[in-house]
């Protein structure tokens, strides 16, 4: 199968705005320097809020008009109203933030539609550098070394999978990617990045 190249600086982003209903209201977990916020707001006119720690990001955000509180979302939404949003975004954060359970239950209380990306673990070249040389991977989508690395969990999209079926979650979409090509077969095996729009449900199904 012929891998599809999409030539966008941020594949993630731009999935995730395509997605997206025009006039949401969106939350960003972590949400940076605003990029995607200001994406969202520029091609899909969303009401859209930020949340992030690092204080220069947070006036990166200031400048560009985005609405951010300086926080630390793994503590808790307490200041956000139930089901307030229609979209939560976690992309890229989930796997820094101490009790995943209890930030996936604060976003889902919070947001109707939750939608997670996450660097996997188990793409081929981790599993090489763990076989053959029994060292901590590092890949472009997981570049820091073990000891200097934000990231406190290590998952794949299989264990994601099995994560969203075990606390009956529903899975709504799903996007695989490497770089600037999207993956469609064998995904986890084969791509970096893996984004997920999750919801509530009696029961989740893997899409893959």
């Amino acid at each position: 199968m012929v891998p599809e190249i999409v030539n966008r600086d941020r594949l993630d982003h731009h999935w995730i705005c395509d997605n997206i209903e025009p006039g949401s209201r969106v939350l960003d977990l972590g949400c940076g320097s605003g990029n995607l916020l200001v994406l969202l707001r520029d091609e899909k006119q969303v009401k859209g809020q930020g949340i992030e720690l690092s204080e220069d990001a947070i006036y990166n955000c200031v400048e560009n008009g985005i609405s951010v509180n300086h926080m630390d979302f793994d503590s808790g939404l307490a200041s956000y109203q139930h089901q307030s949003f229609d979209y939560v975004i976690m992309n890229q954060s989930l796997q820094e933030v101490v009790h995943v359970e209890f930030a996936l239950e604060e976003a889902f209380r919070v947001g109707k539609n939750v939608i997670i990306g996450f660097p996997n673990f188990a793409h081929i070249s981790s599993r090489f550098q763990l076989f053959f040389k029994g060292q901590t991977p590092v890949t472009n989508s997981l570049p820091h070394l073990w000891y200097n690395t934000p990231n406190l969990h290590f998952s794949s999209i299989s264990d994601f999978e099995k994560f969203v079926k075990e606390h009956k979650y529903k899975l709504l979409k799903n996007f695989f990617y490497s770089n600037n090509t999207v993956i469609r077969f064998r995904p986890n095996l084969r791509a970096l990045n893996a984004i997920f729009i999750v919801t509530r449900g009696n029961s989740g199904r893997p899409l893959t």
